[in-house]
């Protein structure tokens, strides 16, 4: 089986304010004010998470690059 080069991320707007990200291939989910700040959380959630772990257990090529994805609502007038 080929292993994956990407880790995939979803951010969307918080419930009450901010944004969430949420790792698409792992159980992390951060919050942040911004989506800035909410990215630096998930990325040190994500290495924290890998640290130490066989990358390979998870399917993840070595040193593995982070994949975004937005999510946006409409606008309604």
């Amino acid at each position: 089986m080929k292993r994956r080069h990407t880790i995939q991320l979803a951010i969307r707007s918080g419930d009450e304010s901010g944004y969430a990200v949420e790792c698409v291939d792992f159980p992390v989910v951060t919050l942040g004010a911004t989506i800035e700040e909410s990215l630096r959380n998930l990325r040190e959630a994500v290495e924290l998470m890998l640290d130490g772990v066989d990358l390979a257990a998870w399917n993840l090529a070595p040193n593995p690059s982070i994949a975004v994805m937005i999510e946006l609502e409409p606008d309604h007038a």
